[in-house]
């Protein structure tokens, strides 16, 4: 069990220094941080483009589009280029949920990721937006997958599957929680990182590390937590 990922630490460590600058000079009167806190939809743009280039499917694409376009139009409206209400475009939320359930399966069959053996049970991809998924797999050559939850939750169960020796699970929780059971002979490696949110590992480490499970991407306001 371990959770080690001092690019995350840094990156995380380099946020709260900057903000706590700001603020500090804002209140010093030595700088107006206040006309710099306006392009603040520039964090929807930051996470987006962070999902993308962590991402290896198209769901992952398509919510890393979505941050990204979300953070555009929120950017152009304050910078008075363009104009739009919000409470007139809510809609669009549930119109874009919509599509991710009506198409899950669809864009869970186009992923990169391809098991050698043909057997789809040994990558997953799972989605979750605004919405739950309590799965199990019981693939014996699990080989990892991605799973993506925005404002929503995933349980998924592999304490009845099996690997060779290494599988990576690359994760994305943002206003939502994941939840992985994992088998006893599993050890876990997390490489996770929090952003105002949590990775919580509560596996006991097997007498042997022949089979590792790396654990790897982002918390954002919302958990990952690992059992056995």
């Amino acid at each position: 069990m371990k959770n080690d990922n001092p690019q995350g630490r840094v990156l995380i460590g380099s946020l709260l220094l900057i903000f706590g600058a700001l603020a500090l000079l804002d209140n010093l009167n030595l700088f107006r941080a206040r006309e710099i806190f306006h392009f603040w939809p520039m964090v929807f743009i930051f996470v987006g483009a962070l999902k993308i280039s962590k991402s290896d499917t198209t769901a992952g694409y398509i919510i890393g589009c979505g941050f990204i376009g979300l953070g555009g139009l929120l950017l152009l409206h304050h910078m008075g280029i363009i104009y739009f209400r919000m409470r007139d475009w809510w809609p669009v939320f549930l119109i874009f949920a919509g599509l991710m359930v009506i198409f899950k399966g669809k864009v869970g069959n186009q992923d990169k990721l391809i098991a050698k053996d043909g057997n789809q049970d040994a990558i997953c991809n799972i989605v979750a937006v605004m919405s739950g998924n309590k799965l199990q797999n019981s693939s014996q050559d699990f080989l990892g997958g991605e799973i993506n939850c925005v404002m929503g939750g995933v349980e998924l169960d592999l304490r009845s599957a099996s690997m060779q020796t290494e599988a990576t699970l690359n994760v994305f929780a943002m206003w939502g929680g994941i939840v992985l059971k994992v088998p006893n002979d599993w050890t876990v490696v997390s490489h996770g990182s929090p952003i105002l949110g949590g990775f919580d590992d509560k596996t006991v480490p097997p007498m042997l590390n022949a089979k590792k499970l790396y654990i790897k991407g982002y918390a954002i306001m919302g958990g990952v937590e690992i059992i056995n």
